[in-house]
């Protein structure tokens, strides 16, 4: 409460336009969720938002689905955890990546549980820990990346017996090649984990929850002893598999901003650092107040596109550090402030996230976690 009176007379007092907003579709998000909890009702679905949940923003999206049916939030750090916990948000949590020792024996986070994510961090937790605390057990099934190799479950079986503060409440592994042209290596992978778990079922009774599969692993679950998918990217409508087509799945971010400048530039010149677009004709061009810093890929640079109104402008030589410049020849009416689409929530559209991953031949992922945190998302 006082946390969120503050955050009001900080608004009230320090009122600001934001140069780039963006808005985070919470009616989308909900609908991506319940898609893949419908689609396979054998399976809980916990929403992953590690990495300031893909760039979308970790608390709003947290507030959003603390209050579904879910088993867990998954998140990659003890920092992640903590500002959920800080700002309220009561599911019970998972911290998938590493954590140091020294943070799991000192934690004092409600409803958390850590993975042991190598042979070597479980050394070093059954010689030292000394508080009850819950785990789930990382196996490698052949991605060789984390996890406990399945061929030492024995082994790492008798030191998780060795101290009674191990709660081992989880099983999970990770799927290497899930959105792959070819199924043979996920197929290994899963019967890898098949036959590991029903070793571990053996050993610990009570173990509650068996996930293998992220967003693109749902089409293989029917193969797989698993009760929890991790619902990443496919929880922001961004799937790249055929999941995306099936549950109808929709984008949930945009990214807007305006015009800050116009000019007219004659044909011959130059614009953008090293000169890089030269104008073929007389054209109308206009600046927008956001680059590669921003989150606009600088491989976009005379290939991509900002959308005005129904127009789609292209990009016109290099994204600079905070600066686009677009082609506005066919929309002269483009003034100072005119509103800017960066990023698109619709799908077909020019500058959608699917089509600059096109453009760029970068993945969806690794474009949504590189929009800074600073900027101001809004919940619509």
């Amino acid at each position: 409460m006082v946390k969120k009176l503050l955050r009001r007379w900080r608004a009230w007092r320090f009122p600001y336009t934001a140069l780039v907003e963006i808005t985070i579709s919470k009616d989308r998000l909900l609908h991506n969720l319940h898609a893949f909890q419908k689609n396979d009702q054998n399976l809980a679905i916990a929403p992953v938002l590690k990495s300031n949940a893909y760039g979308h923003g970790l608390t709003l999206v947290a507030k959003i689905v603390d209050t579904e049916k879910i088993p867990f939030i998954v998140v990659d750090s003890y920092h992640e955890a903590m500002i959920l916990r800080n700002e309220g948000i009561s599911s019970g949590i998972l911290i998938i990546g590493y954590t140091p020792f020294e943070n799991i024996e000192t934690n004092k986070l409600k409803s958390i549980a850590f993975t042991i994510v190598s042979h070597d961090q479980l050394e070093e937790i059954s010689k030292n820990l000394t508080r009850p605390t819950d785990f789930h057990i990382k196996i490698d099934t052949g991605m060789h990346r984390q996890g406990i190799l399945s061929t030492d479950s024995e082994q790492a079986i008798t030191l998780l017996r060795k101290n009674k503060s191990i709660q081992v409440v989880g099983l999970c592994s990770h799927l290497g090649d899930q959105d792959g042209v070819t199924s043979i290596f996920t197929n290994s992978q899963i019967q890898t984990w098949n036959r590991t778990t029903e070793i571990w079922k053996k050993e610990f009774p009570t173990l509650k929850y068996f996930h293998l599969g992220a967003t693109g692993g749902s089409s293989y679950a029917k193969d797989t002893v698993a009760n929890v998918l991790r619902l990443g990217v496919g929880l922001y409508g961004l799937d790249p598999t055929d999941n995306k087509r099936l549950l109808n799945l929709k984008p949930v971010l945009e990214m807007k901003s305006v015009i800050s400048g116009t000019k007219t530039i004659q044909m011959g010149e130059k614009v953008g650092y090293s000169a890089t677009f030269e104008a073929p004709h007389e054209m109308r061009i206009a600046t927008v107040p956001a680059g590669y810093y921003e989150g606009i890929d600088r491989r976009l640079s005379n290939k991509g596109y900002v959308k005005i109104g129904e127009n789609f402008c292209p990009i016109v030589g290099r994204v600079s550090m905070n600066i686009t410049t677009i082609d506005i020849t066919n929309i002269p009416e483009t003034t100072i402030n005119t509103p800017a689409v960066i990023i698109s929530s619709e799908t077909a559209d020019k500058n959608s996230i699917e089509n600059i991953v096109k453009i760029t031949g970068a993945i969806e992922r690794d474009l949504m976690v590189h929009i800074p945190q600073q900027l101001r998302r809004i919940i619509v």
